[in-house]
């Protein structure tokens, strides 16, 4: 993430739910900035822009935003998204400078195949690092091609991008590559433990067609053989 995304913003001095539904009336979005020990900085963004900028910046979007004149550049840390329309509520920054190193969490993302008849479980997907501000990866690449059963990728062989620094854990399990289980041996497995835990499960239809079945033709055979007699 070297470039950054360059934002027109605008102090803000009315706070408040009403103040904020007005912002947004506007098309507009409250924001927060915090950081190095000064006061809360409040500002108004641009809706449309700041959303394609959070979008292509992804979850560590680092923006630069001109605010009545004054560059500054801040580091995404919270989105408030209205859950039915989708748009954004508020935004939480951290003011940061050049050369300035970050904690973040930036997501491990899984590509590749792994070996045939496995099963590719992801124990965490993300990992905690320390980067400078403006080169926070947008995600970590781990590739499962070809592994087979067994195969477990911890927080340490991890290829982090020159300048990151793993803050977790280095045994922390990340990639857990296990056998695929049949559907007949999952079933299995649930009933085993269905019964220990004593729980009757209620017969499906199928199975009481099945089972009726079996014991009309049961019948059928005790019949035949008793008239043979």
């Amino acid at each position: 993430m070297s470039d950054t995304e360059k934002i027109q913003a605008e102090s803000r001095t009315e706070f408040g739910k009403g103040a904020a539904r007005r912002i947004r009336r506007d098309n507009k979005v409250p924001a927060v900035i915090y950081g190095h020990g000064n006061e809360p900085v409040h500002v108004t963004l641009p809706g449309h822009s700041t959303m394609m900028a959070l979008k292509r910046g992804g979850a560590n979007a680092l923006l630069e935003l001109d605010i009545d004149g004054t560059s500054q550049l801040a580091l995404t840390k919270q989105i408030q998204v209205d859950p039915i329309r989708r748009t954004l509520e508020h935004i939480d920054f951290v003011a940061v400078r050049k050369g300035e190193r970050v904690v973040v969490d930036v997501l491990v993302h899984v590509v590749g195949e792994a070996g045939p008849d496995t099963l590719v479980v992801t124990e965490n997907n993300s990992v905690q690092v320390e980067a400078e501000a403006t080169n926070i990866p947008e995600s970590i690449e781990l590739s499962v091609e070809g592994l087979a059963a067994g195969t477990q990728i911890l927080a340490s062989e991890l290829a982090l991008p020159k300048g990151t620094t793993l803050l977790v854990d280095a045994d922390t399990l990340v990639v857990n590559i296990t056998e695929q289980i049949s559907a007949e041996a999952l079933e299995a497995e649930l009933e085993e433990a269905e019964a220990e835990a004593g729980i009757e499960r209620e017969e499906s239809d199928e199975e009481a067609a099945e089972n009726a079945e079996a014991e009309a033709s049961a019948e059928g055979d005790a019949e035949g053989t008793s008239d043979s007699e």
